[in-house]
């Protein structure tokens, strides 16, 4: 319920964001957000509990967009990386604190403590003014000039920035529209090559087999697992703190370029103290270069490859920055949908999806179908992200369990290079309905392949999780 909320949510909200303004609508979203986590602490049966989270899934969809447009408008350009990266970290930090409240309290008891940010939220949107850009989008030029001053101070001179975004939005008015089939003229080649190439790299630098396995690494290297991840954890934060800082100081090409060289340093020391554990040299030094090399690699990542990224690429485009969002957004309930629906009914839902974004983008006369399409595109695939490695786990032999990964990894870029060739001689039309198939293949391919048995064995389904088990093997 929660994707299909958000689905219905990502249609509306760039015209409820530009038609209500960007603090109207955030207040909106946390009034909805309160009555959703209410309904969910009060039901009693699925059917309040489904309303519940489909209005979750509604307004988070709204405010995912309302959010980061917001704060892109109030924000000096010099602090805008910043503020994106510490949206970002609010949202993990929200994301974990939630998980950690949840492991000594009920569900209804965590419902009810869901409605205590929208309450600060709310109160706290009285006191700041609208976004300036919108103010000067609807004509109302004084608002506007008085909205600039208070997020500047009232001491600032705003004078310049005014004129600044006034000649910013005149420009981007009088600039001509241009179709998704220009897009790909020979001189956008450049910016192309640099947004898929960041994407391609923040995709494959091994963040997942990392982060996934940092137990078992910690374990093979002789190092304590427990001590080794607890250490990993407190060493997250600090790093985006340091991503934050550092951003808008010194700019995303440097720091992607330190990250790359940190993440091939931190990998290349992990992979020396396997090295040395196994020819038996430095003695009980190998563990901690393992651990070094892990930390190295964790607090680097999101100083460039992890945030600089996401950062360069949305400043092309915010079509360009649609499926990024969808991921995002889709990153936040994979964990809890892959759970609660199952691994195979997860994916099946998300091929349907896949289905429609594809169908959006080919029949879409114009901007905004586009939009949905990616975006819905996005949300799948940071559903699927997750959910096909988690059942791919749970059902290979531990002894085939890491070759079953890459070989996933292989196909998703024997996918992205399939994609590109077939885009050379066909329309992108044709490509979308193309994208179709896999969707279609796989939906069918489900119905004949089991649950996941881990899955079945948590759900207390123990024979079914051994039908299953007897299947795969």
């Amino acid at each position: 319920m929660v994707p299909i909320g958000a689905a219905l949510g990502s249609i509306v909200c760039g015209k409820l964001t530009d038609y209500l303004g960007r603090r109207h609508v955030l207040q909106l979203t946390n009034l909805l957000l309160i009555f959703g986590w209410s309904v969910i602490s009060l039901s009693q049966g699925p059917r309040l509990l489904d309303l519940g989270r489909w209005m979750l899934g509604f307004t988070s969809s709204i405010s995912g967009f309302a959010v980061p447009v917001y704060v892109a408008e109030f924000t000096p350009k010099d602090l805008r990386g910043g503020f994106v990266i510490l949206h970002v970290l609010m949202l993990t930090v929200g994301i974990s604190a939630t998980y950690l409240i949840g492991l000594v309290i009920s569900w209804r008891t965590l419902a009810l403590i869901g409605i205590i940010p929208s309450l600060v939220q709310i109160v706290g949107l009285f006191f700041i003014p609208e976004s300036p850009r919108w103010l000067l989008m609807m004509n109302k030029n004084k608002e506007f000039e008085a909205a600039l001053q208070c997020f500047r101070g009232g001491f600032v001179d705003v004078s310049q920035e005014a004129d600044d975004i006034r000649d910013s939005a005149r420009a981007l008015h009088q600039m001509e529209k241009v179709s998704i089939i220009q897009l790909f003229q020979r001189k956008f080649a450049y910016a192309h090559t640099v947004g898929i190439g960041l994407a391609i790299l923040s995709s494959f630098v091994g963040l997942n087999g990392i982060i996934f396995y940092a137990s078992s690494i910690f374990e093979s290297a002789g190092f304590s697992a427990k001590v080794g991840t607890t250490i990993l954890a407190f060493c997250q934060l600090p790093s985006m703190a340091l991503a934050i800082i550092s951003m808008d100081k010194f700019g995303s090409r440097p720091l992607m370029m330190i990250s790359a060289t940190g993440l091939f340093l931190g990998c290349s020391l992990t992979g020396l103290a396997f090295l040395f554990q196994e020819h038996q040299l430095l003695g009980g030094f190998s563990p901690f270069i393992a651990l070094i090399g892990i930390l190295t690699y964790v607090a680097l990542y999101p100083i460039g490859v992890g945030g600089g990224s996401a950062v360069i690429i949305s400043e092309y485009s915010l079509f360009g920055s649609m499926v990024p969002i969808g991921g995002a957004l889709g990153s936040v309930v994979c964990g809890k949908l892959t759970d609660y629906l199952g691994r195979k009914h997860v994916l099946q839902l998300t091929s349907v999806v896949y289905i429609f974004g594809w169908s959006a983008i080919s029949v879409s006369q114009g901007a905004r179908l586009l939009d949905l399409g990616r975006l819905m595109l996005g949300v799948t695939s940071g559903i699927t992200g997750y959910a096909i490695p988690v059942y791919i786990a749970e059902f290979t032999p531990k002894d085939l369990r890491g070759g079953f990964v890459i070989l996933h990894v292989l196909m998703i870029t024997v996918g992205v290079s399939t994609a590109f060739l077939i885009g050379q001689v066909t329309s992108w039309c044709t490509l979308s309905l193309i994208g179709i198939i896999p969707g279609l293949v796989q939906i069918v391919g489900l119905f004949f392949i089991p649950e996941s048995p881990r899955w079945l064995t948590d759900d207390d389904e123990q024979k079914q999780g051994v039908r299953s088990i007897v299947v795969v093997s």
